[in-house]
């Protein structure tokens, strides 16, 4: 195809891939975790249209080729959300504590009723900003799980969280009989069209209705909403900040394959493991895929590249082999030529970082010590590049 380039020369050459890393515990999965093993692959070139065409200006990546790659993840990856904003859409503060966090903040709960009525289908969303702010302040919003709420507070930030699976079980039984997809599918239908939306799809639409919100609330600054997800949610949250360009900043904690990961790569987890295990979090369509990832006219350093130009952070740890942590920094490193596009600076190292060293400008990276999960030392190193970022940014 056209469209694909070869980026061979680039990946094998001036990207150094062969450091070494620890090896991964006998009881990990049985798949491939040596890098030299990993075949030659061939890259989608993100900035070829698919009538071959070469992308040159930010204006042809915004009004062509950015519609392309986005319809290109809805029908192949994701699925495409059947439905937008509801127009019914309301919400409703239900509670409020002005001693959160031993008194360092203000917390308040918010439910959204998607459709306007309590006894339909809702959404919670709690919301923390530092207590005594003066003025509206910037916040993350993380779908599921959140911790280190104190050093973000003390930091200037707010957290706004809500539970991804008040819309979508994250569990195979009845995935579609007791999600959102199945109030908004048509009467008879028993499961979701080969290009409609899987789990992630919803959970990424769920954190554009909390952002609805979040941009009517006076004490939270609408310019300066980030999103952060971890693993599957970091999976989310990449979807969801491609889709909504609202999301100023992007931060993927450990989202692997699926998330920020070349997956033509095979390592780790790979395209049919996580079909077979997650069946329901990808739109039908990604599992015809499973035995020729080749054929994928995507791979993951494109959906980086949608979120251009605004600014990424892609983060993993040194023993999270599954979530492959070298495909996760070539995502970040690949996305770059969008991002030069528009006078922006990527990663700018060609060899992925050591252990704790931080790099990148409008594209971050981290590989950090330990296990899979979100620690202190991811949020500290976020935190410092939203600060860095929002110096910058109007």
């Amino acid at each position: 195809m056209k469209q694909l380039a070869a980026a061979l020369t680039f990946l094998f050459g001036a990207i150094d891939l062969f450091a070494q890393q620890p090896k991964p515990p006998a009881d990990h999965p049985q798949v491939l975790y040596d890098e030299s093993k990993v075949l030659p692959f061939t890259l989608p070139d993100v900035l070829v249209l698919l009538n071959g065409n070469k992308v040159k200006d930010a204006k042809t990546w915004k009004e062509k080729r950015r519609p392309e790659i986005l319809k290109l993840f809805e029908e192949n990856v994701y699925g495409r959300a059947v439905v937008g904003k509801p127009k019914e859409m309301i919400w409703e503060l239900v509670s409020v504590d002005s001693n959160a966090f031993d008194g360092t903040g203000v917390a308040k709960k918010v439910i959204i009723y998607f459709m306007g009525k309590k006894d339909g289908p809702k959404m919670g969303l709690d919301i923390t900003v530092p207590k005594n702010s003066l003025k509206p302040v910037p916040i993350f919003l993380v779908p599921g799980w959140v911790n280190n709420e104190k050093l973000v507070l003390k930091r200037g930030y707010g957290l706004a969280n809500f539970d991804p699976c008040e819309v979508q079980p994250d569990k195979q039984d009845s995935a579609f009989e007791n999600s959102i997809r199945k109030y908004f599918a048509k009467p008879d239908q028993k499961e979701p069209g080969l290009d409609e939306w899987g789990a992630i799809g919803v959970w990424a639409w769920a954190a554009s209705r909390a952002m609805d919100y979040l941009v009517t609330d006076h004490g939270i600054d609408s310019n300066k909403v980030c999103i952060m997800g971890l693993s599957r949610f970091g999976k989310a949250a990449m979807w969801a900040g491609a889709q909504d360009e609202r999301f100023v900043m992007v931060f993927s904690c450990e989202s692997g394959c699926g998330g920020a990961v070349i997956v033509r790569r095979g390592f780790g987890e790979t395209v049919r493991a996580i079909n077979n295990t997650f069946p329901y979090w990808f739109c039908e369509n990604f599992k015809s895929y499973n035995e020729r990832v080749n054929d994928l006219p995507v791979d993951w350093h494109m959906l980086v590249a949608l979120i251009a130009p605004r600014p990424v952070y892609i983060s993993t740890a040194e023993e999270d082999y599954w979530g492959d942590q070298r495909g996760s920094f070539l995502a970040a490193k690949l996305a770059e030529p969008v991002y030069n596009l528009f006078n922006e600076k990527g990663l700018g190292v060609n060899k992925m970082p050591p252990v704790e060293k931080p790099v990148g400008d409008f594209i971050g990276f981290h590989l950090r010590k330990g296990t899979h999960g979100l620690n202190e030392y991811d949020w500290e190193q976020f935190l410092n590049f939203a600060d860095r970022h929002f110096g910058k940014l109007k």
